[in-house]
């Protein structure tokens, strides 16, 4: 599989079919009556009625009013017979996939929406709004043949110029209003009925500030946001997006190499090499300008540790950190399967190839798990004399430290399971379920939550957060920081959320938000999400996960890109044009701005990991290092060119 290539002309061909003027939509509707007759044989008689005396049917509907009968609202079925109900729409559907003949087809002329409150997704039953007994929920239904829970995986995106949405519902549809006003309608009530379904309050102005909080405007109402820090850190020097370009010419792959199997993760450095932990060791790679390139080295788990019967050994490391000038790694692994948590750490030593030690996690003579660990801030692996790093559970942040309660290096050899010193950090009552965390160039400490929370705690405080962010109803499964602190990224299973942390203080200082309290100006979050069509094609059961900022350990140097990895795709959003509000992709938009343009690597089996190397790797006649993307069997570098996405 090409796996250079990018799903942009995809896209654009996409955008093209969906400009549907009302004479190409009767082209279309000539052109497809063979599969709705196919698809359609239980609806013909209502439809073909509908069409055939549409007015004599409106004026004896209105004779029939005028004359006060007992006349019950229509339902939905009576609806989509009627092109002139409040609520009708057309009803497309996308075929092809990803091939040439890939289009859209109309599935229903005539059809109608409408949301519905119920305790069922599939199959029969009664329709109508719960008795508050057991769990209810919003589903948007539009005629007999889409019927779906109202949530985020729907990935529903809007064309407003075009008064069209698109969206996920075991297919990729496409409904198109009649009006302005009933396309407004539609997204507005759909807002609404998700609210709803996350948080299980009607979505009025009163529940919203209760959810988001009273100085979180800018999740409330993004119209009302303040914009300005957005527009203030668009001015970095760079040039303004350029017009599309072919896949061939901005995405290059240098080359791919076997990775010996079982590939769990991808851990880089800065320096001379970078490491894939697999089933079986780490094999380690020479960093190259173009890449990363296997050194044929590896350092087998069973052979090199004399603790090899340890608990600790017993399943694959997932989590890997380099520290103390990259010659030392932490490897940790789960205690139990399915689950992230530790109960303690495997020191290695890269120049020997030897676990050297292995090391408990212990608070005031109690064994503890963590769940991650990290380094103290965001270059510190390359300091040679680093003996600390960052320990974080469901509800502890802390940091542990390599040498005893004197400063010393703890004697190893003495100790059959050295104890990490717990040197500062906090241990919290409540749930706060923390998932991940990450940390700034200063070591300030940003943190997400399994309610969507993001936290941001400075570097002289574990205790309190300086700023809570809200969550927008999703787990955060993932989180990165640029080294400035500036700006976090944080990663759902459908999409990704920008936020930037910048505020100007009661002095007129600009500030971010981990050195103090950001008040009621704070800016509203941006969005980056895949089109329907690429959340369909990456499979229902693909999530994203690892999103992250390109990589700089240096004050004034800016990162320029994200990327995440969702199923066989590894998706790029150039940084500078989400940053930018003028961007096409946010006109039309109703909500939080949403960004749709990216460049997607696309490889033949699950990605384990995509990460950008060191920007020192970076060449003159590119702007960004090589992309590193690693499955399971493979490991591949990728160049990108100076030109930008559409």
């Amino acid at each position: 599989m090409g796996t250079s290539q990018s799903r942009e002309g995809l896209d654009i061909s996409d955008a093209d079919s969906d400009q549907y003027t009302d004479e190409e939509e009767e082209e279309e509707e000539e052109d497809d009556d063979q599969y709705d007759d196919a698809q359609d044989s239980h609806q013909q008689k209502p439809q073909s009625k509908a069409k055939s005396n549409p007015k004599s049917l409106d004026e004896l509907d209105a004779k029939l009013k005028a004359l006060k009968l007992k006349y019950a609202s229509p339902s939905s079925s009576s609806s989509s017979q009627n092109p002139n109900s409040a609520n009708s729409v057309k009803l497309y559907l996308h075929i092809g996939g990803n091939t040439p003949k890939a289009k859209w087809i109309v599935s229903d002329k005539h059809s109608s929406y409408s949301f519905v409150k119920t305790s069922k997704i599939d199959g029969d039953g009664d329709d109508d709004e719960s008795d508050g007994e057991g769990q209810s929920w919003w589903v948007l239904r539009v005629g007999a043949k889409v019927r779906t829970r109202v949530s985020s995986e729907m990935q529903l995106k809007m064309f407003g110029d075009q008064r069209r949405v698109d969206f996920v519902a075991s297919g990729v549809w496409a409904l198109k209003f009649p009006t302005d006003e009933a396309y407004r309608n539609f997204v507005t009530e759909f807002q609404n009925c998700i609210f709803e379904n996350v948080y299980g309050l009607e979505a009025t102005e009163e529940n919203k500030v209760k959810v988001y909080g009273k100085e979180f405007i800018g999740w409330v109402k993004p119209e009302a946001a303040d914009d300005s820090m957005w527009e203030d850190a668009e001015d970095d020097g760079l040039k303004s997006p350029e017009p599309p370009v072919r896949a061939s010419q901005d995405l290059l792959e240098e080359f791919e190499e076997a990775a010996n199997g079982g590939v769990q993760s991808l851990t880089l450095g800065a320096l001379d090499n970078s490491f894939l932990v697999n089933d079986t060791g780490v094999q380690v790679y020479r960093n190259l300008n173009h890449g990363i390139h296997g050194k044929g080295v590896s350092v087998k788990f069973d052979g090199s540790s004399s603790r090899k019967s340890s608990s600790l050994a017993q399943m694959t490391p997932k989590k890997a950190l380099l520290m103390r000038a990259e010659t030392n790694m932490m490897l940790m692994s789960p205690f139990k399967e399915g689950k992230p948590h530790a109960t303690g750490l495997q020191q290695l030593d890269i120049e020997t190839g030897k676990i050297v030690t292995e090391w408990k996690f212990e608070k005031d003579g109690t064994d503890i798990t963590m769940r991650d660990i990290t380094n103290d801030t965001k270059g510190s692996q390359l300091d040679p004399s680093e003996s600390t790093f960052l320990g974080l559970d469901d509800n502890r942040l802390c940091q542990w430290d390599m040498r005893d309660r004197g400063g010393l290096v703890q004697n190893i050899a003495m100790a059959n399971s050295p104890v990490l010193n717990w040197t500062q950090g906090h241990q919290f009552s409540k749930g706060t379920n923390f998932q991940c965390f990450a940390t700034t160039g200063d070591g300030s400490i940003v943190v997400g939550s399994l309610d969507g929370k993001i936290r941001l705690y400075s570097k002289t405080s574990m205790r309190q957060a300086k700023t809570a962010f809200p969550g927008l109803g999703s787990p955060i499964t993932h989180v990165d920081v640029t080294f400035d602190g500036k700006w976090i990224l944080g990663t759902t299973d459908t999409y990704l959320v920008l936020i930037c942390t910048l505020f100007t203080d009661k002095d007129g200082k600009t500030k971010t938000g981990f050195g103090g309290r950001m008040g009621n100006k704070i800016p509203a979050p941006r969005l980056l999400k895949l089109t329907p069509l690429d959340s369909h094609l990456a499979g229902s059961n693909n999530k994203f996960h690892g999103g992250h900022f390109s990589w700089v350990t240096e004050n004034g140097k800016q990162e320029r890109h994200l990327v995440a990895t969702v199923g066989k795709f590894s998706v790029i959003w150039d940084f500078q044009q989400v940053k930018n509000s003028a961007h096409a992709c946010y006109r039309n938009q109703q909500g939080l701005k949403s960004c749709y343009c990216y460049k997607i690597v696309l490889k033949d089996e699950s990605i384990v990991e995509s990460r950008f190397m060191h920007d020192k790797f970076a060449v003159s006649d590119s702007p960004e290092a090589p992309l590193v993307v690693a499955t399971p069997m493979k490991v591949s570098s990728i160049s990108l060119s100076g030109k930008r996405q559409h």
